[in-house]
């Protein structure tokens, strides 16, 4: 009877202690994709004491934002630089880094030179009194003051908008919270971004400076809301920074420290779908077996997430029918040029055509731009050696067209279109002879896009309209499951790199309140502004 007692103690504790892990397994996150926000909520996570697990379809981390190599050259799949470092600089000092040490981030100036096919150029800074001087010059005295009242407005507009961006929104009545209202004051819904500056410039070229950034979201300035007139204020106010090695090698250190803080990343393991227990993910299925979490975090393509990994059937707000319907940023066609010689031209440039808004109504209305389109160079090698063979350099191109459409067959024009830009690389930006000095080169196009991953090859996400933001995006914590979340473009707050990090750090806050643990984030808020703090089970100190 003693033995039997003594057996019966030791089975308890040992199903006692099975609950404890299974309890703790159970909080465990499964982050799908590791891309940049992925990175950004591992990193957090891990911090917090929270065992995470990451999946990543490709054999390397990154998603877009990685470094891709190429006949011994290497080039930036997606970003090629990174502004408004604030973020990013809050998240790596919520885990005790310096974001500036790690990630080898170099100041550039000028940030870019922006020609314009109506005439002349600017070189942009980030010295605002040297950039008022610039504006000057090129367009007069009413121009220039009209750049130093759009500074002020939009320092004004960034600190009233911050803490919407920095929140999450679960439906319109968050409208009537006071972070709403507040912005609701220096806000104009009525207007875009460049009707918006017309109040301010009557130089359409200095309205372009202002306004070309909305392209990071793959938007036309005459239909983006005024809100995202902060996106080029931020560039001036905060400047460009390029990363040593590449904007990939960001994403590659980010990786390097979420493993050194405990975060399994599993490469070449691809998620097949979601594993459902009614309307809650429990986990997911891959080519390498299945894996179960508390919490799951999807971090890739929402419309391609959607459609590949959660039947039609479960979904209502998202339904195949509805993401159909829905508006999607423009696509980029992409040449990576390998070149035998170097470039004594600037870093970044930026080429506007002479009939811009043309140009604009084309990608909306899925046309090619033939004649005088838009387009971007990057010279990096300018800057970082390291991206090439010696006396050898790199150039990165990109022209904003339209997504995927029936009516454009890439690969039967492909081949021409980059001749077209050819020619605009040396006749409009300065590389002579560009085409002699060609070592290896590769062209991307929207359906490229398209088959990676990428809805309708929307590099940028759903577009970033009125009726597509806040609680009328895929959100943070998402909707229609339990215990599935967010990050990246396609949740809010939206597209671009400081807003996917962003995302990140949104999607973890929320995950740490759920499992009951405050952390120690090193002097760094952990809740949301005026939102009610839940109570808290757990204090963690890392």
């Amino acid at each position: 009877m003693k033995l039997n007692r003594i057996l019966k103690t030791l089975f308890y504790i040992y199903h006692s202690v099975g609950c404890i892990m299974d309890a703790d397994d159970s909080q465990d996150v499964l982050i799908v994709g590791a891309g940049p926000g992925g990175l950004a909520s591992a990193l957090l996570l891990a911090h917090s004491g929270v065992k995470v697990t990451m999946l990543e379809k490709s054999s390397s981390v990154g998603g877009r934002t990685k470094i891709v190599e190429m006949d011994g050259f290497r080039f930036d799949r997606g970003p090629t630089f990174f502004h408004y470092p604030e973020v990013i600089e809050e998240i790596f000092q919520a885990i005790g880094r310096d974001a500036h040490e790690e990630l080898g981030l170099i100041p550039l100036d000028p940030s870019y030179r922006l020609t314009f096919g109506a005439g002349g150029s600017i070189d942009a800074t980030s010295n605002l009194d040297e950039m008022t001087e610039r504006i000057r010059e090129l367009s007069g005295d009413k121009n220039a003051k009209g750049f130093e009242k759009y500074v002020l407005e939009n320092r004004k507009k960034l600190d009233f908008s911050r803490v919407c961006l920095q929140t999450p929104w679960r439906g319109p009545s968050d409208l009537l919270s006071k972070r709403a209202m507040k912005v609701a004051t220096i806000l104009k819904p009525w207007a875009s971004v460049a009707s918006d500056l017309s109040r301010l410039f009557d130089d359409e070229r200095v309205r372009l400076a202002m306004s070309f950034q909305t392209k990071y979201l793959g938007m036309s300035p005459f239909h983006a809301p005024s809100l995202f007139t902060i996106l080029a204020f931020l560039e001036y106010e905060h400047g460009i920074f390029h990363a040593k090695g590449g904007l990939g090698s960001i994403t590659n250190r980010m990786s390097e420290i979420a493993i050194e803080l405990g975060v399994d990343i599993k490469l070449e393991t691809e998620v097949e779908e979601l594993i459902f227990d009614n309307k809650t993910v429990v986990g997911v299925k891959t080519n390498n077996g299945e894996y179960r979490a508390k919490k799951v975090v999807l971090n890739a393509d929402f419309a391609h997430a959607m459609t590949t990994l959660v039947p039609n059937n479960k979904r209502k707000r998202w339904s195949d029918k509805k993401l159909e319907s829905k508006g999607y940023s423009c696509s980029t066609f992409m040449l990576y040029l390998g070149i035998d010689k170097q470039y004594d031209q600037p870093h970044h440039q930026i080429y506007a055509s002479q009939k811009y808004e043309e140009n604009l109504k084309d990608i909306t209305n899925h046309k090619i731009t033939w004649e005088d389109p838009s387009l971007y160079v990057q010279n990096a090698c300018v800057t970082d050696s390291t991206l090439a063979p010696p006396g050898q350099s790199t150039l990165y191109v990109l022209v904003p067209v339209p997504n995927t459409d029936d009516s454009i067959i890439w690969d039967d024009i492909k081949e021409e279109y980059s001749e077209v830009i050819l020619d605009m690389m040396e006749n409009k930006l300065g590389f002579e002879n560009v085409r002699d000095s060609i070592v290896s080169q590769t062209i991307v196009t929207p359906d490229d896009w398209d088959s990676s991953d990428i809805y309708r090859g929307a590099v940028f996400n759903l577009a970033h309209s009125l009726d597509q933001m806040l609680w009328r995006r895929p959100q943070n914590r998402f909707e229609e499951f339990n215990n599935l979340f967010l990050v990246g473009g396609g949740t809010h707050p939206g597209s671009g790199l400081p807003t996917i990090f962003e995302s990140g750090r949104i999607t973890s806050k929320l995950i740490l309140s759920d499992l009951g643990i405050e952390p120690d984030w090193n002097g760094i808020d952990i809740w949301f502004g005026d939102l009610k703090k839940p109570k808290i089970a757990n204090k963690l100190v890392a």
